[in-house]
């Protein structure tokens, strides 16, 4: 049992050093080095244990040869793909495993998301250049330009306000902007809507996130020449470099007038705009699946009004998976001989962590693992590379000594005093009621004196949102570290404990572009 998911390993590491991935078929990337540490280990090593602990011995085998036969890529990076699930920190991630385990009949303890084999990650550092606890916005702008900035920041340098607006503004060029002054091509994927931080932060640059239609622009924003975030989106057509060749998610209302249900005031059809000047324009699922993987034409698909769904709430009819919208994004970029640059997120696992529903926290984040599988199956880890990361992590914890297998979801049954495996009572906490594994430092629910024991069939409900201590209104970010994990060319640099900019810088070495280029 404890191995039903950790022999994977050292498939996974065999699937590296044979090349035997499955792959799209695209054109021939320049030669890439490899190197490896091969080991001549005996065969069957870990089967042979025996007596006491042999499970436990076995399973450490497994793990020590996938770590010695793990190769490490060098040479040019041809396409960069960056997952950036927001809100994903390290209890996130475990207790995601954990259900991902338990959906299957197993423990859950044991097992792995598939990104977490790579053998390549760091924790991260994510506080912004004048905040301890950050938000999206400064947080991806260090992921997509290489410099932090400030609290509410779109890819604009430390405390640059209205002078960051205008034609001739100084401002980091992304990581998006970059490869497209290249020739190559770039997308960019998200849950949440295209205009929310993190997916703004790739390709738009402005003082304030809020900023995503023209209608919220202040008066002195407008004098100065800024421009709201969608308008951006369209306008890279207007650009040498030309339009972004695939942009799926959310948030249609800031690309309508007003009078066709959007917040525009300025009158403008931003997607009528993307028709009209040669793109294709795609606003359910149907249209989405209509699509020719191998057209010309850039793609911008808007699903929703605001955010997409949730994962257990979308309709498979109406919203594509991330998964989906990851795929098409690749197979379509992949087209380009000079490569690509993507950006994938998972936007809505912060959402339903500010509203301390675990279930859909960790539902989205088991998405955006199966939009990473996606990726690795549909690319050649020498050529490409790919990063799997956070922008920032919640108050969210794991606690009260439940026993192995319990619901990480459910309420804390402690493990048997005789050491058996019989079934346990809930644990009491101090007021006599029982508790959950799951639950945040602060937030909107708090545990009343007078309250009704917790049930189990409460608990497990995908509505149900935890406890917190501290009352607010909304939970909050925290400033822990974040995981980063890593596979491709130089996937070996993500390592240690880092700072979150020097991702960028990672990438932007990978594909061989200078440090002080652009």
């Amino acid at each position: 049992m404890i191995r039903s998911r950790l022999t994977a390993i050292a498939a996974g590491a065999a699937c590296f050093a044979l090349s035997a991935c499955v792959i799209i078929d695209v054109e021939e990337a320049p030669a890439r080095a490899v190197s490896a540490t091969p080991v001549d280990r005996t065969a069957g090593l870990a089967d042979s244990f025996e007596g006491p602990g042999a499970d436990w011995r076995a399973l450490a085998e497994d793990e020590l040869a996938a770590r010695l036969n793990r190769p490490q890529r060098e040479g040019r990076a041809r396409n960069v793909i960056l997952f950036i699930a927001d809100g994903m920190d390290i209890g996130t991630i475990t207790a995601a495993r954990i259900l991902d385990g338990q959906n299957r009949g197993e423990t859950g303890e044991e097992n792995y998301l598939s990104f977490e084999q790579w053998g390549h990650s760091a924790l991260i550092k994510t506080y912004n250049e004048n905040a301890q606890v950050p938000d999206s916005a400064g947080t991806a702008t260090a992921l997509h330009t290489g410099v932090k900035s400030h609290i509410g920041a779109i890819s604009v340098y430390p405390r640059q306000t209205l002078d960051s607006c205008g034609p001739d503004a100084d401002v980091p060029a992304t990581t998006l902007e970059r490869a497209m002054d290249r020739g190559m091509a770039a997308g960019v994927v998200s849950t949440a809507r295209l205009t929310h931080a993190t997916p703004a932060t790739a390709y738009a640059h402005v003082p304030d996130r809020g900023w995503e239609s023209d209608g919220a622009l202040p008066a002195e924003a407008v004098e100065a020449g800024c421009r709201d975030i969608a308008e951006q989106l369209i306008d890279t057509w207007f650009t040498d470099r030309g339009a972004v060749d695939v942009a799926l998610g959310g948030g249609l209302a800031a690309f309508l007038p007003q009078d066709a249900g959007g917040m525009r005031q300025d009158g403008r059809d931003l997607t009528a705009e993307w028709d009209q000047l040669g793109g294709d324009f795609v606003s359910n699922a149907a249209e989405f699946r209509a699509l020719d993987v191998n057209g010309d034409a850039p793609v911008l698909g808007l699903f929703t009004r605001s955010h997409l769904s949730y994962e257990h709430d979308r309709d498979n009819a109406e919203e594509p998976s991330l998964a989906e919208m990851t795929e098409f994004a690749i197979r379509r970029l992949s087209n380009d001989e000079d490569g690509f640059y993507l950006m994938v997120e998972g936007g809505r696992v912060d959402h339903a962590h500010h509203g301390t529903n675990a279930y859909r926290a960790l539902t989205d984040a088991l998405a955006f693992a199966r939009a990473v599988e996606t990726a690795e199956r549909l690319t050649d880890p020498n050529e490409t590379l790919i990063i799997v990361t956070a922008d920032h992590g919640h108050v969210f914890n794991i606690a009260g000594y439940p026993r192995r297998g319990n619901p990480i979801l459910g309420l804390v049954h402690p493990p048997a005093p005789d050491l058996s495996d019989s079934d346990t009572p809930p644990a009491p906490a101090q007021d006599g009621r029982p508790y959950t594994t799951l639950g945040y430092y602060n937030g909107p629910v708090q545990r009343h004196p007078d309250g009704a024991p917790l049930t189990q069939a409460e608990v497990l409900d995908p509505d149900y949102r935890q406890q917190s201590a501290v009352p607010m209104g909304s939970e909050t970010h925290s400033g822990e570290d974040i995981a980063a994990f890593a596979l491709g060319p130089w996937a070996h640099l993500v390592d240690g404990t880092m700072e979150q900019h020097t991702l960028n810088r990672i990438i932007t070495f990978a594909y061989g572009w200078d440090a002080q280029d652009d």
